[in-house]
């Protein structure tokens, strides 16, 4: 539930960043189907990874793997919550649908069976991911441009540091059940340099809008400050991680990566309605 929730969090902060005037009937729809398609996700994670899921501490008591729901019934809910999340991402515009059926489909088709084989299903996975935030502009506006590519940009480049992160302090976690989460596969300095660098390039993106070279999304030199200033302390999050490579730092990084992207839309929108 709280992914979903981050998940439509996300949708609407770029709903609100695109619309021209608020239309509180796609802003249900984009918050029911946006929750149905991350609960579809889910669950046929959870059908395919119930053997491994078994394995980890942090998955074995979700419904599937530990026998409080049957195959099937979960199933049954992925199938039904795919299509009503469809149908009602559809009745706002088809681009919308179309972006929540390539999200679904990545994720159940492509990073899933990918994470038990290579360190690049994070690569992969960090498509779906990123499409909630662009997809709430899309549902705004019905179309894809430059406003859209650099919301998907920001997230997509913000989700390395923070799943290697996590990927880091479940290392031992990850490792019962043969996931391959971390891009060198071990907790070490190749790992550490790339989560920084990853940081950097998403402070970069970050404040790319300031320029007023994305469109319709722009953000003003007072909330640059900010966004400048939440990225450089997750940039000292990212380098304590690079400097002590222990789980605490992780964890620590993790944390500070999620109060980052969720202040950094509270802070595009709160910029574009106040400026």
């Amino acid at each position: 539930m709280r992914l979903a929730i981050s998940v439509v969090f996300s949708s609407m902060a770029g709903y609100l960043l695109g619309a021209y005037t608020l239309d509180w009937l796609t802003v249900l729809l984009l918050a029911v189907g946006g929750y149905l398609m991350v609960g579809a996700s889910n669950a046929f994670n959870q059908i395919i990874e119930k053997d491994l899921d078994i394995l980890m501490d942090r998955t074995k008591n979700r419904p599937v793997p530990s026998g409080r729901m049957s195959v099937k019934t979960a199933l049954i809910i992925a199938t039904v919550f795919t299509v009503l999340g469809l149908i009602t991402l559809y009745i706002i515009n088809p681009i919308t649908a179309v972006f929540g059926a390539v999200s679904i489909f990545l994720y159940v088709c492509v990073y899933t069976p990918l994470k038990t084989k290579t360190p690049l299903s994070v690569f992969v996975g960090a498509f779906p991911g990123a499409i909630p935030f662009m997809m709430g502009w899309v549902a705004a506006t019905g179309d894809f441009g430059i406003e859209a590519g650099t919301l998907f940009m920001l997230q997509f480049f913000w989700q390395f540091p923070h799943f290697w992160a996590i990927g880091w302090f479940l290392y031992d976690d990850y490792k019962k059940g043969g996931f391959f989460m971390l891009p060198t596969g071990k907790r070490d300095r190749g790992t550490a340099i790339q989560v920084v660098l990853y940081t950097i390039w998403t402070i970069l993106v970050s404040l790319i809008p300031v320029f007023g070279v994305t469109g319709r999304l722009y953000l003003t030199p007072i909330s640059a400050v900010l966004v400048g200033i939440l990225g450089l302390i997750l940039l000292y999050y990212a380098i304590r991680l690079f400097r002590f490579k222990n789980n605490v730092t992780a964890k620590r990084l993790m944390l500070s990566s999620v109060s980052y992207i969720t202040l950094i839309q509270i802070i595009y929108v709160a910029d574009k309605f106040l400026r």
